[in-house]
């Protein structure tokens, strides 16, 4: 089975989601399906299809999750002897040479990455550019729009 990497705080966001699913979703789906089933004809109560179905999402992402923790390497990256280098887990404070725009990003595993919460993968061009370098250094990512700069400005481990 391939590991894939996952932040400590990646893992329990999951477990916390699985948790929820098992303990609050899931007997509610139970208690829908319940009741619908007291309305009478099932063929045609549309409560018991809409509850079914709900059912078969909540346990196809309770499957998602298990899976995920399971095949999961959990990394702890304040464990990490990394000497100021970029690792998995880091969060990089950057700055677009072109622009003097900052932005800080934590490198995350594929199943946490959220650019929104400027969680970015580890498989992304800009992961790869930076991981093993260090503060003050200047990276090159190819990006779809053409090549882009960024100074490393910090590199913490949070």
């Amino acid at each position: 089975m391939i590991k894939s990497p996952m932040t400590v705080q990646g893992a329990q966001k999951l477990r916390d989601e699985l948790h929820q699913l098992k303990t609050v979703t899931r007997p509610k789906i139970i208690q829908a399906i319940a009741d619908a089933r007291e309305l009478g004809d099932l063929k045609e109560n549309a409560e018991y299809h809409a509850a079914r179905e709900q059912q078969s999402f909540s346990e196809g992402r309770i499957s998602e999750l298990e899976n995920k923790l399971a095949s999961a390497e959990i990394i702890d990256i304040k464990k990490l002897n990394t000497e100021g280098r970029v690792v998995f887990g880091a969060t990089v404070d950057l700055m677009n040479i072109e622009t003097e725009g900052e932005v800080t990003y934590q490198i995350v595993g594929d199943d946490e990455a959220d650019i929104k919460a400027n969680l970015i993968s580890i498989s992304s061009p800009i992961a790869r550019a930076l991981i093993s370098k260090q503060e003050g250094d200047v990276v090159v990512v190819q990006a779809p729009r053409g090549n882009k700069e960024y100074e490393i400005l910090e590199v913490k481990y949070i």
